[in-house]
């Protein structure tokens, strides 16, 4: 389950084939468990490795000298953090857990080898980062564009869309550990504010919160309610659907 996370987001940009997905368990093959609110690596730390969540939840973020902390993108299972970070002499944000995690360090030499041969995992690889850089965009858009109502709604929605392409969504349901805290630093608001925000969309039935499990209750509602428009996530990539359909209908009558 925990790898098929991975398995499954590489495979809604493009088909892999068993080769490939053999090659991708080797990346996986050492495991460390890091316990919640600790960071993986810090601002101004020099990378040495991709992290690859694989269960549990993680954050990029900034903190300002004041101390107020920004969070930039969460992590859910099946998430590289950074697939470019070896770019980087020193990093210019830090990565920190929100839970527990199992977390794989992927040295930049096992990167470099699995894209060398295999182009079907390089282009699931290509499409990672500009799926990364579309939420971000999205995110710019979302604090600069939509009421804070409508930011948290949106927010939820993409989490969902999220959720839901590596199989850990059931029934418009998904773990939702993120405290107010954290989804203040990330929208931008107070923690008053957001349980304000929080209470009014549940006055609303648009959604509940029990037991850190988010379920939204009128899907439709919730995305005319924000403006949800799923497509910067890329989770029906067009242009290569039909080689995929091909490629698993071939699959099919060879087994």
């Amino acid at each position: 389950m925990i790898q098929n996370a991975l398995t499954r987001k590489l495979e809604s940009f493009e088909t892999l084939s068993d080769l490939d997905r053999s090659a991708l368990d080797t990346l996986v093959d050492k495991v460390r468990k890091v316990g919640p609110r600790v960071d993986l690596i810090r601002e101004g730390d020099e990378p040495e490795s991709v992290h690859l969540i694989l269960d549990g939840y993680a954050c990029r973020y900034k903190v300002l000298p004041d101390g107020q902390r920004e969070i930039v993108a969460y992590f859910v299972p099946g998430d590289f953090c950074d697939l470019n970070v070896f770019i980087l002499d020193r990093m210019d944000h830090s990565i920190g857990t929100i839970t527990k995690c199992q977390v794989v360090d992927i040295p930049r030499t096992s990167i470099d080898k699995i894209t060398a041969s295999h182009p079907r995992i390089t282009r699931a690889f290509w499409w990672c980062g500009l799926v990364d850089e579309a939420v971000l965009r999205e995110w710019l858009v979302n604090i600069g564009a939509r009421e804070s109502t409508e930011r948290i709604a949106h927010l939820i929605c993409e989490l969902l869309m999220r959720h839901d392409a590596v199989g850990l969504a059931s029934d418009n349901s998904y773990a939702f550990p993120f405290t107010q805290g954290d989804i203040a630093d990330t929208m931008g608001l107070s923690v008053v504010h957001v349980n304000r925000v929080l209470r009014e969309l549940r006055r609303m039935e648009l959604i509940t919160i029990r037991r850190r499990v988010l379920t939204v209750l009128d899907i439709d509602g919730l995305k005319a309610f924000c403006r949800f428009n799923p497509s910067y996530l890329h989770l029906e990539n067009r242009r290569w659907a039909d080689l995929r359909c091909a490629a698993r209908h071939d699959r099919a009558m060879q087994g």
